[in-house]
């Protein structure tokens, strides 16, 4: 497990200063915090990671964006308050962030072996050969030597090529899986998920009143394709929502035979496709066939972030299509994402300098030594409390209550100890998966995560029935 970093990201810095602001607001304040320039200039730091700081703030509820005005925020309510949340989801995210948290519920991987320094090594590089950077032309989806990149690591053969135009950047995962509900008009329709699913697809369909079904995953992280062809043939399905090889939060593949019979399931339905490639780098043992390679690529919507490979300092989100693309281009430019054209250049240079793929074997090693230590742990610790699957990659473990326990009174005795897990029901929408957990197995800001799955094993004895 991950110990303490001698700094912060920057990130962190323009959060924790953006906190004070927000905490040193009146009880009923409703006040415009400073802009993405201003706080640029006032913190030395690019406008991408005062971008991603907002965006956290966002996502806890702390802040709210009006389009051409700002950001505007409302104090803080205190943790015992948001403990006693009726939204889950929202008391984790708050506690997640707060000082003296202990989060056994993260998902950051590259928090194992960043990319920060490479990446703001080469951004200072490049701003000395482009010292006017500010005055570079904007390019509303993406810097072209970014998508360049990005086209050629999709390509895998003249028949599955991908171009620079296919390829759309924003300024995180969320605002373009936003931009990407609109262009495909989903509100109303049906979508067809893997379960369990991640929070935040999750959330971001049922505020645009999308109709989910949600198809559970079998031991191994297998799909019934019998299920599947029995939703198919019932239901009008829009879309489907499928993990490119590793299906996360369980951390496992599927077989090559289930993926390539559900691959010819859908094309022959000519179903649409959005296929979550976040995760596929970070398979411990690299190989299986995404499904990219085997459905139709004019069916096919692919997205991904660089935040699980590189690190919180290249939050920018990615998605792409070779079909909607005038749809695309105007939604982009209506959302005016604000992308540093620097940071972007200097990501797509790790990838054509290869330091991304050198990156990529380091941190998929210690991934698995982590992985492989933890539940070690767990087994010796907590064999009696839990049942898990063996993680196959990634910095997560999908664990269940091995007897009848109320998780939700786990988490609140947990957060009462400044430690945060992530309950299972948060990752279906009918709360399916109310007797699992998702924890981390790489944990940060913390000398001794031990005393923490300690705490884990302790509340979890007291609610088991």
């Amino acid at each position: 497990m991950k110990g303490g970093r001698e700094t912060d990201f920057a990130y962190q810095a323009v959060y924790r200063y953006l906190t004070s602001l927000i905490n040193e607001l009146g009880t009923d304040a409703r006040v415009r915090l400073p802009s993405l320039r201003q706080l640029s200039e006032r913190l030395n730091v690019s406008i991408s990671t005062i971008q991603y700081a907002y965006s956290l703030l966002e996502k806890e509820g702390r802040v709210y964006s009006i389009a051409k005005s700002g950001y505007y925020a409302l104090p803080v309510p205190c943790v015992a308050t948001l403990g006693g949340s009726d939204d889950l989801l929202e008391t984790l995210y708050v506690n997640a962030r707060r000082p003296g948290m202990l989060a056994l519920s993260d998902d950051e991987p590259a928090s194992l072996q960043p990319l920060d320094s490479p990446l703001l090594l080469l951004e200072r590089e490049l701003l000395r050969q482009y010292p006017r950077a500010s005055q570079l032309p904007s390019q509303p989806w993406g810097e072209q030597e970014l998508r360049m990149a990005l086209a050629a690591r999709y390509t895998s053969s003249p028949a599955r090529c991908w171009n620079a135009d296919d390829v759309y950047i924003g300024a995180d995962l969320r605002g373009v899986l936003e931009i990407l509900i609109a262009v495909l008009a989903l509100k109303g329709a049906t979508v067809l998920i893997e379960s369990p699913c991640d929070w935040t697809i999750l959330r971001l369909l049922q505020a645009a009143d999308v109709q989910v079904i949600e198809l559970s995953l079998q031991e191994g992280g297998e799909i019934d394709v019998d299920q599947l062809a029995r939703l198919l043939a019932s239901e009008t399905v829009r879309l489907v929502v499928l993990s490119s090889v590793l299906s996360m939060p369980m951390g496992t593949q599927a077989s090559e035979g289930n993926r390539h019979a559900v691959a010819r399931l859908l094309d022959s339905y000519g179903t649409w496709v959005l296929e979550n490639d976040s995760y596929t780098d970070l398979i411990f043992e690299p190989g299986g066939t995404p499904y990219r390679d085997l459905l139709d690529p004019d069916r096919l919507i692919v997205y991904s972030t660089f935040e699980k490979t590189i690190g919180a300092e290249a939050p920018y989100g990615y998605l792409l299509s070779r079909q909607l693309t005038l749809s695309l281009q105007r939604h982009f430019l209506l959302r005016a994402f604000r992308l540093s054209p620097i940071r972007q250049k200097a990501i797509a240079r790790l990838y054509s300098n290869g330091r991304i793929d050198q990156h990529l074997q380091v941190l998929r090693r210690l991934l698995r030594e982590s992985a492989v230590s933890t539940t070690q742990w767990i087994g010796e610790r907590l064999g009696d409390c839990l049942q898990w699957v063996e993680p196959e990659g990634g910095a997560t473990i999908w664990v269940r209550s091995s007897r009848q326990a109320d998780l939700r009174r786990v988490f609140q005795r947990l957060l009462a100890q400044r430690i945060v897990i992530a309950p299972g029901e948060l990752f279906s929408i009918q709360g399916l998966y109310d007797q699992h957990l998702r924890l981390a197995h790489v944990v940060s800001g913390t000398e001794d995560p031990d005393a923490a799955f300690c705490a884990l094993a302790d509340a979890l004895r007291a609610e088991q029935s």
